[in-house]
């Protein structure tokens, strides 16, 4: 018999007991965004009765609707605000952000929680990787071009981790979940959930993040004019300050080039990325 939510194995109290089991005196550092998963997170934190307090970082590339939802549903949630925007990080790092590296996630998502035991809604499902044979129990792997962040959705991924690097441990209760089971959690109890998800969204994250691919990259920016004016204006600052500093490009001469190859498929951005990923080891 396949298993479904409230099934032949009960995941919700399967949940529920990790994260009883985990519960730290001071209580968990819950990494909210606002989207179903991190929902499922914070509403399965208060069925358990555990001690925590929510954080959403305001990345400053975040969907508006998705900053007025957790304004108006999670007014509890504390919004842990960047001392640097996406538009100076880029100049600073001298490149943009891509699919192997992101800076961006590390500098303004992942700031919080250090000394903490985070939740994370993090999801097997959600990844095409193979998962292997590592322990319940486990340090944070990484490769020459980044280290795994708490957010990403990688099948290498366990229900524990802790990481040195960030003096964290990180916990994923629902990451066997499936999304359909995270549906029917949602509405089974009538938790209302941001209206980008009916408006054909299957992910709500930063506008313009290169995890989501050149299609639903130019999908944002049609929609999202401004945001795509304000990454071209900041790919501007950044070859003016490479070309500054010595270090100017020779494949790209203006913003629009920068944004060309920014949206050309994953394919065509590899030789580039293995390339690229070298300037960030001397932002």
């Amino acid at each position: 018999m396949e298993e479904t939510l409230f099934g032949t194995q009960d995941k919700v109290d399967t949940a529920i007991q990790r994260l009883r089991a985990f519960e730290p005196p001071e209580g968990y550092f819950v990494a909210f965004s606002g989207g179903k998963d991190s929902q499922c997170i914070y509403h399965l934190c208060k069925e358990a009765g555990v001690k925590f307090d929510a954080h959403y970082s305001h990345t400053t590339v975040d969907p508006p609707e998705a900053v007025y939802f957790i304004r108006e549903h999670y007014p509890d949630v504390i919004v842990d605000k960047p001392g640097i925007t996406m538009w100076q990080l880029i100049v600073k790092k001298g490149m943009p952000p891509t699919r192997k590296v992101r800076y961006c996630c590390d500098v303004l998502k992942e700031g919080g929680g250090r000394g903490r035991i985070a939740v994370t809604g993090v999801r097997w499902e959600e990844s095409t990787k193979r998962k292997n044979n590592r322990g319940l129990l486990e340090l944070n792997n990484y490769t020459r071009h980044y280290i795994k962040l708490m957010n990403d959705n990688d099948e290498a991924r366990r229900m524990f981790e802790t990481c040195t690097m960030k003096s964290m441990h990180t916990l994923n209760p629902i990451i066997d979940w499936t999304s359909e089971d995270v549906w029917e959690y949602l509405n089974s109890r009538n938790i209302p959930h941001c209206c980008l998800y009916d408006e054909g969204f299957d992910r709500i994250g930063c506008i313009g993040c290169p995890l989501a691919g050149p299609a639903q990259m130019r999908k944002e920016f049609a929609r999202y004019p401004k945001y795509e004016q304000a990454y071209l204006r900041a790919f501007e600052k950044m070859l003016k300050a490479r070309a500054g500093n010595g270090k100017p490009y020779q494949k790209w001469q203006t913003a629009d080039d920068v944004m060309r190859w920014w949206l050309s498929e994953e394919k065509q951005q590899k030789v580039d990325e293995d390339q690229l990923s070298f300037f960030l080891l001397d932002a």
